[in-house]
């Protein structure tokens, strides 16, 4: 498996998620990472290339990089790589795709709806490098838009896998939090408001009735937007009802007892947050944005889908939840069965499947 990273992110979170569902079906597992940083645990051999990019990342620096993966490859005579890069650099994916990769089965993972996130500027490079090549999409939508955009004519989709055991084990680490149940609702993940839209998120709560209530939002997590929107939470006079909790490693009791999980975003690929929060009980108000939402939640069954930017009608969701307890309860009860198909167990049997054919 070849990966940015195995930190931060939600691709990096499921990129070592993956080698674990790889390592248990019976498979010799390598990851290479092109940067240094390792946070999530994984499963296999470890090949940090991006140790090598910290110590000389000069022009020089990055032609002996890719001199030393592709003897890596060499040696280890692999029959398959899954590639989880984001694909950007026109001069770095005609390297990889023609000369790194030559002559070895490649599985090309798509991560997120945004093209200028996913792939090359140019569109018939695109084409050229990867119309028959074999893809997987984190979602339904991001399958469809980019086999009609580029003509690729092997794209199935395979959702990010959940251990949910471990969720639930790790959602009881702590029992500081019950005194607290059901008093707050939460964001959680990166403090990134291009991204993640949490302007929208403290408006709506502000034009909600829940401050009124003494129903906080909580925000767990970091980013490069943090300083910005604690500053923007004072401007608007929310910050006696804002508590920014900063990272944790493990969000999952914070989220188990919250009454639910926010997500404002103006694009995803697929957020694993949903799944997370509803195989905690936790139901979740998400925009209905591209892509993931809609295909994770179901309108006032598991949770509420509302019109992106949408101030007033993300307020009013916010509101339905706290006042029609039948509506809440009715999500919430059906929260945890409503992930069970992105499972380990049944997301495994989808990269079997795949890796077999390729």
């Amino acid at each position: 498996m070849v990966t940015s990273s195995l930190a931060k992110g939600g691709a990096e979170k499921s990129s070592a998620t993956l080698t674990h569902i790889l390592h248990n079906l019976g498979y010799n597992v390598h990851v290479v990472t092109l940067l240094s940083q390792v946070e999530y645990a994984y499963s296999g051999t470890l090949f940090n290339l991006g140790e090598f990019k910290d110590k000389n990342d000069t022009f020089l620096g990055k032609i002996k990089r890719f001199r030393k993966l592709k003897q890596y490859f060499k040696e280890h005579h692999f029959d398959c790589i899954i590639d989880n890069r984001y694909r950007v650099l026109a001069y770095r994916e005609f390297i990889f795709t023609k000369y790194l990769y030559r002559h070895i089965p490649v599985i090309y993972v798509l991560h997120n709806y945004v093209q200028e996130k996913t792939f090359t500027p140019y569109k018939w490079l695109n084409v050229w490098l990867y119309k028959n090549e074999t893809f997987t999409a984190v979602s339904e939508e991001i399958s469809q838009k980019f086999k009609k955009e580029f003509q690729i004519k092997k794209m199935h989709t395979i959702y990010n896998a959940f251990d949910f055991e471990k969720i639930e084990r790790k959602a009881l680490d702590s029992n500081v939090l019950e005194a607290q149940k059901n008093t707050y609702i939460i964001y959680y993940g990166r403090i990134d408001d291009q991204h993640k839209n949490l302007k929208l998120l403290l408006n709506a709560y502000k034009a909600s009735k829940l401050p009124a209530q003494n129903i906080k939002l909580w925000i767990l997590g970091n980013g490069e937007d943090l300083n910005e929107i604690i500053t923007y939470t004072k401007k608007i006079q929310l910050d006696t009802h804002v508590v920014f909790k900063g990272f944790t490693v493990n969000p999952y009791p914070y989220v188990k007892n919250a009454l639910f999980t926010m997500l404002t975003s103006r694009h995803e690929g697929f957020p694993m947050v949903i799944p997370e929060s509803l195989a905690l009980a936790t139901p979740v108000i998400s925009v209905n944005c591209n892509s993931g939402p809609r295909e994770v939640i179901q309108n006032k069954v598991n949770g509420l889908l509302v019109e992106n930017y949408n101030i007033n009608a993300l307020a009013e969701a916010m509101d339905s939840f706290i006042f029609d307890k039948t509506l809440y309860q009715h999500c919430k009860a059906n929260a945890k069965q409503s992930v069970a198909r992105f499972s380990i167990e049944k997301i495994a049997k989808d990269w079997k499947k795949i890796i077999e054919r390729t």
